[in-house]
């Protein structure tokens, strides 16, 4: 009896695999959240505010993505996100107002936008559906977005599972 020689079929198919986690940027990731300095939890004030301001200790901050928010429900005028963006700015990589997801999100977009579609020209495109890390659902929406006018086909999966998602009339 012979034995037939064992094909990989995905390797073969020519299918070019897109991982959005490899997009995930590793820089620390942290909150601010105005609701600490909130008068009584309710309301800014606007010389306390400004104290804290000069006081905090913003180099903590370095090259971390930093998402600005307050997460109580208080009236916090806009001026008091800008006055805590203005510390950040030259000491952080990214400012976001927002929670971390948005920040996620905010990201994922920034990188989407720089990348070159020209390997992708008439590929047939799997966007890699499982992965360790979080990849928020606008990240797919922006690369299918993205890649949709340049590929032959695009799915969703993996190599050996996929659900399509556009094939070039």
């Amino acid at each position: 009896m012979e034995l037939e020689e064992i094909q990989n079929k995905v390797a073969q198919s020519g299918l070019v695999t897109f991982n959005l986690e490899e997009l995930i940027d590793t820089a620390p990731q942290m909150l601010i959240d105005i609701k600490e300095q909130l008068y009584m939890g309710l309301m800014l004030k606007e010389k306390e505010f400004r104290t804290f301001i000069k006081e905090h200790d913003w180099s903590q901050y370095k090259d971390s993505n930093i998402a600005i928010t307050c997460s109580t429900d208080a009236i916090v005028p806009t001026w008091a996100f800008m006055l805590v963006a203005n510390k950040l700015s030259g000491i952080a990589k990214n400012i976001v107002f927002g929670t971390l997801e948005n920040l996620q999100e905010v990201l994922f977009e920034a990188r989407i936008n720089t990348i070159d579609v020209t390997p992708f020209i008439d590929q047939r495109v799997v966007v890699k559906g499982c992965s360790d890390q979080p990849v928020p659902v606008s990240a797919y929406v922006s690369l299918t977005a993205k890649l949709t006018p340049v590929v032959k086909t695009l799915m969703f999966g993996e190599p050996c599972s996929t659900v399509p998602i556009y094939k070039k009339g």
